[in-house]
């Protein structure tokens, strides 16, 4: 394949509104924020990646403020005139810089989507080579819907059943201590047969063991990340206090924590976000990971624009990926999105993959620049 020498990277703050609120066990967020990432190559080819960045320290460390600094200051400036032969040469230029994983993965990705499209490729045509045989693309992702905590669950049931009659197959429920047991209870009794999983976002203890073990009798998919957001040993000690399968995301930050949560018996599914783990570079070790050891693999999301949404798209059609994926279409969350064309929900709850080359959606640019205004205007603090 053809190398590709970077010219420049331009970053983008951002913030777009939501269609509607989602609040979970961290609080609400007022509108989308994130960090576009594009990196122009030597040949004028521009490569289009996102930090999926915050605007406040909760699911994660980085910040839209921290994001921005360190891909100015750090990161960008160490790949800027360098030729590489693989986006996988990218962790090598950036390791010097430590964690940071979110805006490592924004500058990643937009180096993956110019080499893709300078080969003329599609983005997840170069996941597959990457991997090998077996491992090409099944040309769509099997995608369920996230549903953030409501103010009753009469309201609750109301979302569901309209997520459900979009043509959503799974359903995930955001909990946390006061908001989870009746309601699971509730929702089960209302739709039997539904694929229903919980997501705790770190909100219980091991101290909560009894109380998580109500849930088993409700035939859940999974319960995600009930324990701290850096704890791989306790849900070791929890998975075998209850019959729920735990499903990882927080604690697991790359292919070291999925080989530790593995072998003390932590982790029973693996929600693994791109973005989290810093790159597609990691993740595909991590891939390789669930695949040898027959770990069930979903495909999380951060809220993306259709930037990130295309990648995870891209990623998440790989046969390695078991589960239905937190990719929703886009206008669950956006009206419009910065990107074109939109993501759209297929009879069979899936998103198509795709057919241009790279990510294959294209940026439009007046929305991006409404977007970045937007950020100027809103912002509750100064980028550095």
């Amino acid at each position: 394949m053809k190398s590709i020498t970077i010219q420049d990277v331009r970053l983008y703050p951002i913030a777009i509104p939501y269609v509607e609120p989602l609040r979970t066990s961290f609080g609400e967020e007022p509108f989308k924020a994130a960090v576009l990432v594009e990196v122009i190559t030597a040949d004028g080819i521009s490569g289009w990646g996102e930090a999926s960045v915050e605007i406040a320290p909760g699911y994660g460390s980085e910040t839209v403020a921290t994001g921005y600094h360190i891909l100015r200051h750090w990161l960008a400036p160490k790949l800027i005139g360098k030729t590489l032969n693989h986006p996988t040469d990218v962790p090598a230029l950036t390791k010097l810089v430590r964690g940071n994983r979110h805006a490592k993965h924004g500058l990643e990705g937009a180096v993956w989507d110019a080499f893709a499209k300078t080969n003329e490729m599609r983005l997840v045509d170069v996941f597959s080579a990457a991997l090998g045989e077996d491992h090409a693309s099944r040309e769509k992702a099997w995608v369920g819907v996230s549903i953030g905590i409501q103010p009753s669950i009469e309201k609750t049931l109301d979302i569901i059943n309209k997520r459900l009659g979009q043509g959503y197959a799974r359903i995930k429920l955001k909990i946390q201590p006061g908001w989870d047991v009746e309601l699971a209870r509730a929702v089960r009794q209302a739709h039997p047969g539904i694929m229903l999983m919980l997501d705790a976002n770190s909100a219980y203890s091991l101290a909560d063991s009894e109380h998580l073990a109500q849930l088993d009798d409700l035939d859940l998919l999974m319960i995600e990340q009930p324990l701290g957001d850096e704890d791989i040993y306790e849900h070791g000690q929890l998975q075998p206090r209850i019959k729920s399968p735990i499903c990882l995301d927080e604690c697991i930050k790359s292919a070291n924590d999925l080989r530790i949560a593995l072998q003390v018996g932590a982790i029973k599914v693996l929600n693994l976000k791109p973005a989290r783990v810093g790159g597609f570079t990691e993740s595909l070790e991590i891939y390789r990971i669930c695949v040898e050891n027959q770990l069930p693999l979903w495909i999380g999301g951060m809220l993306e624009t259709g930037v990130a949404r295309a990648a995870n798209v891209a990623f998440a059609s790989l046969p390695g990926v078991t589960l239905p994926c937190d990719i929703s279409a886009t206008d669950r969350y956006f009206n419009p999105d910065l990107t074109e064309p939109p993501f759209v929900l297929q009879p069979d709850s899936t998103l198509l993959v795709p057919q241009g080359i790279g990510v294959g959606v294209d940026m439009e640019k007046e929305r991006l620049e409404a977007a970045v205004a937007q950020w100027h205007e809103r912002a509750p603090y100064p980028l550095g």
